[in-house]
């Protein structure tokens, strides 16, 4: 069975309608198929994360955000070289072995998530490898561009990356059901601790006591739990005892912050002192989860899709070394797509990435919190819908006004983030607008999504290797939008309690990133119109 077609014509009318529209749309739907599952794997990570600390993993709350942010990272990395692959590999090989190499890291994340004791750098290697499912987007979109004539580029591309975001959403939503699902092996079991009834367990409590059972604890674990505390209480508590003692300390801090703190660091242990503290308690809850389920059920789907890859697609005769291919360097649209495509494919996966975390980490703390995994999929879900809607209308109004619009959104969502103190909240009262607000940014970065790739193949329509070629470029260094929100987020909460200074960097990149869209692409007598 050949590889490579013989000649590719899409722009020939008669050569479209009796043969390239039949297999441009088998292509389409393959490799689109595909591509859910390369994102939903890709994003295992982000909501893994917020159940390992209820199954016994003591890793801080810096390191659940690390895990969260290095499959952007690799991601970022890997999107680069696939950049440079397909023309010299072709559709069906690429697609085929991409799509078998994510069996490591979702087999590896589910052997390793039965095992508390897995060290945290096999975490941060097995997340290094979902990567995979982020890294062959900028294969699979300079593919989809090539098969389709001018005219149907935007839907078609459109379609693929709304429908493949997808998996973002379907990794989110599927996991909390699948988790009551035993595919393989024994069941964990997760341990929550209700902060209201922790609290009140304190209260009743002598400061003896507690100080004495605190300082039974391994000295690491005690300076875990305190790392936990507020830097600004914690200075003004060792102040007023004259005192750095770890139990001292502990004892005198407030009812609420010791309540939140020893859950934040380590429920396992919460519940071994909050039971010597009060047996019998009704602050520790209990349940088994399956949680390598999460990863298992993506096994058989993948071997699927690789043997259809295999068997249906096929190649474009179209190869160019990577030395030809650097020619997009020398363009300076090359580097404005770029800093576009950031603003709105980055901005939806660093929030996917990150919203997760935010959830638990933002609003966690207060009574009757609420699940990130009941939350989180929304956003993925809405953009990725947005982002297929508006692939039609960019078809018909242009994607630079669609661009402009979104910047327009995300920043108008990040202002109100800062302004009503979302990312540093004071009660679950804000918790609704948080999300609203939230939701609100990933339905402009679906509608940005559309536009961009509306745009690109227009800014660079004399050149379709080059186009093909920025296509995938903007796409790899977008993919680092995980990485860098996720491992941002995560450092601004862990110093300071809340994301503010983060959102207030997003504000002056977005008003950049608009200004250069409007200026090049979108205002009246603009460089290059599109």
């Amino acid at each position: 069975m050949k590889t490579w077609l013989d000649k590719w014509e899409p722009e020939d009318e008669k050569f479209w309608n009796e043969t390239g529209s039949k297999i441009a749309w088998k292509t389409l739907t393959i490799t689109t198929l595909t591509l859910i599952l390369s994102f939903a794997s890709w994003f295992i990570m982000s909501v893994i994360v917020v159940k390992l600390p209820g199954l016994g993993f003591s890793y801080t709350k810096n390191q659940l955000f690390w895990l969260a942010a290095v499959p952007g990272l690799a991601a970022g990395i890997l999107r680069i070289i696939h950049t440079f692959i397909l023309p010299i590999f072709g559709t069906r090989h690429v697609v085929t072995f991409a799509t078998l190499i994510k069996l490591l890291p979702v087999i590896g994340i589910g052997i390793a998530v039965m095992n508390p004791a897995t060290p945290f750098w096999l975490f941060m290697i097995l997340a290094f490898a979902t990567g995979f499912g982020g890294g062959d987007f900028s294969s699979y979109m300079p593919s989809t561009s090539l098969f389709f004539p001018k005219r149907l580029k935007g839907t078609a591309l459109g379609i693929q990356a709304g429908i493949g975001n997808f998996g973002v959403s379907l990794a989110q939503f599927v996991t909390p059901v699948v988790l009551s699902v035993a595919l393989y092996g024994p069941p964990s079991t997760f341990t929550k601790i209700e902060v209201k009834e922790a609290k009140q367990i304190f209260a009743n409590t002598s400061l003896e006591k507690q100080a004495e059972l605190f300082s039974t604890i391994d000295p690491k674990k005690q300076k875990a739990i305190l790392s936990n505390v507020d830097s600004k209480v914690m200075d003004s508590v060792c102040k007023a005892i004259n005192s750095k003692d770890n139990s001292q300390v502990f004892v005198s801090l407030p009812l609420k912050v010791k309540a939140k703190i020893i859950d934040n660091a380590n429920p396992k242990l919460a519940q071994i002192f909050l039971n010597k503290l009060h047996p019998g308690n009704h602050a520790v809850i209990n349940k088994d989860i399956y949680i390598q389920s999460a990863t298992f059920w993506y096994v058989p789907f993948l071997i699927i899709m690789a043997i259809l890859s295999w068997f249906y697609l096929r190649s474009i005769p179209m190869k160019a070394s990577i030395k030809e291919q650097m020619d997009i360097f020398s363009n300076k649209h090359t580097w404005y797509c770029t800093i576009t495509y950031v603003m709105t494919f980055g901005t939806f996966a660093g929030l996917s990435a990150a919203f997760p975390l935010m959830i638990k980490f933002l609003y966690g703390e207060f009574p009757n919190a609420p699940d990130p995994l009941k939350y989180a999929f929304y956003g993925p879900l809405i953009g990725s819908a947005s982002r297929i809607v508006f692939g039609f209308v960019a078809d018909k109004v242009g994607g630079a006004i669609l661009t402009t619009i979104t910047g327009l959104g995300i920043l108008g969502g990040a202002v109100i983030l800062v302004s009503q103190g979302l990312v540093v909240p004071t009660s679950m009262e804000q918790f609704p607008l948080f999300v609203g607000v939230i939701l609100v940014m990933f339905f402009f970065t679906g509608i940005g999504n559309a536009g961009t790739f509306r745009q690109y193949p227009i800014i660079f329509s004399e050149n379709q290797r080059q186009a093909a070629g920025v296509i995938g470029w903007t796409a790899a260094i977008a993919a680092f939008g995980p990485f860098i929100f996720a491992s941002l987020i995560g450092s601004n909460i862990a110093t300071n309690g809340g994301a503010n200074q983060f959102f207030i960097g997003l504000i002056l990149f977005t008003i950049l990133a608009t200004t250069i869209n409007w200026w090049f692409y979108n205002r009246k007598g603009c460089e290059k119109p599109s």
